[in-house]
């Protein structure tokens, strides 16, 4: 019993569970889409640079404007961005489900609807995942933001296996309809929560240059700046999966929807495996953030070398589970490290890291995709990640050498670099 309320300690929070609850609906409806998008580009084009190039147009606004987007959260509140960008979301899934049901369908148009989310998801990030921070006492911040990545994962499991079985048996149209109303689960559990149970961040004062403000604050702060080169890193060679999967299943397995599905899902299930099993006990320090970072990019070396889909099945089981402890960690770390005024351009900046990178990242690893194949794609993927790991471990040695810059004090154990 110890165990479970440790591990599930954040749920005491009502808003906390009411969020929770729409984001996993939302979240399915999200990976069918992803899923459905990405089989869609290969069955018109059957290039995985255009496959890349699709996935760098829906994260381009994130790179573009994710910092301006962190501002935002800074500055309004978070609760009602979430509530017009999710409603408005509804618009490009439904779209392009009714360009694919009456065949009108063309790559550029899927491009154009790529991007219109994208700018959407841009503005939506910063706030969805800083308003965590505002449902839970600060102590629990860190079982939140673990647990949040759970509920992601249960996505990445459910939506690709059941896009894998609706694309087979029901065609692509029926997925991108259902993602549009799975927004609006988030709409009516945003509309349910209690506001006056909901720990409001003081807003940033409106001045000039304040996007500046929170570059120059990361450059001079030690303790954020090592940890967000290191996940920009890994953002633009290794977390390209609707690249190197959709390659891996299609080219390399020459295996149908189905098996894409179950490769999206088996990383997902380990996820949430993964999840459960440390959420409980995860320390958000700069070692445990270089420890993780080495181990799945050991995970994601050994599945670029398997030789056999159901080796790889078990693998990215694997590889599910040590991105989750990755990724919890560095979101972890730099919000309870970055000040409270500051927080919302700083993981305004992790966002641009883990996904705004993708711009840069995807059409590289579409090319080296097609050039090479996709075990090859997957193994830059992981020795440029273990390589960045090993730059941030001498960095944080020489910075323990070095006078400590603290960015804020915070009660969480963890180290400075």
């Amino acid at each position: 019993m110890r165990v479970f309320r440790s591990t599930f300690q954040s749920l005491a929070s009502r808003n906390l569970r009411i969020f929770f609850c729409g984001q996993a609906v939302s979240v399915v409806g999200t990976w069918l889409q992803k899923a459905a998008q990405a089989w869609l580009v290969l069955e018109l084009t059957g290039s995985g640079s255009l496959l890349g190039i699709t996935a760098a147009l829906q994260q381009l606004p994130t790179l573009a404007i994710g910092l301006w987007s962190g501002l935002l959260a800074d500055r309004l509140d978070k609760r009602r961005i979430l509530l017009v960008t999710q409603t408005a979301a509804i618009l490009p899934a439904a779209t392009l489900g009714v360009l694919t049901l009456t065949g009108a369908v063309r790559l550029w148009m899927i491009l154009g609807l790529a991007l219109t989310a994208g700018v959407i998801e841009a503005l939506d990030k910063p706030a969805r995942h800083t308003f965590i921070g505002e449902l839970v006492a600060p102590g629990q911040l860190a079982n939140a933001v673990t647990l949040n990545n759970i509920v992601l994962n249960v996505g990445k499991v459910a939506g690709p296996a059941l896009a894998g079985v609706l694309i087979a048996g029901a065609g692509i149209p029926l997925t991108f309809f259902l993602n549009a109303g799975s927004f609006l689960a988030v709409v009516v559990g945003l509309l349910l929560m209690r506001t006056d149970l909901i720990h409001h961040t003081a807003p940033a004062p409106r001045r000039p240059g304040q996007v500046r403000e929170g570059l120059r604050y990361v450059r001079r702060t030690p303790a954020l700046l090592g940890p967000l080169v290191l996940m920009a890193v890994a953002g633009t060679l290794a977390y390209e999966w609707q690249v190197t999967l959709p390659l891996l299943a299609h080219d390399t397995f020459d295996a149908d929807p189905r098996v894409f599905g179950f490769m999206f899902s088996a990383m997902g299930l380990g996820a949430i495996v993964g999840g459960l099993a440390l959420a409980g006990v995860l320390r958000a320090d700069a070692s445990a953030l270089v420890t993780t970072g080495l181990i799945f990019s050991g995970f994601m070396l050994l599945t670029a070398l398997s030789p056999a889909l159901t080796v790889t099945l078990a693998l990215l089981f694997a590889l599910g589970a040590a991105s989750i402890a990755f990724r919890a960690v560095a979101s972890t770390y730099v919000q309870l490290t970055a000040t409270p005024e500051m927080r919302g351009r700083v993981v305004a900046l992790l966002l641009i890291a883990f996904t705004g990178t993708t711009p840069l990242g995807g059409p590289l690893i579409g090319w080296i995709g097609d050039l090479l194949g996709a075990r090859a794609a997957l193994a830059v993927g992981a020795l440029g990640t273990a390589a960045a790991a090993g730059a941030a471990y001498a960095y944080v040695r020489r910075r323990e050498a070095a006078p400590t810059v603290v960015a804020s004090p915070v009660t969480h154990p963890m180290q400075i670099l």
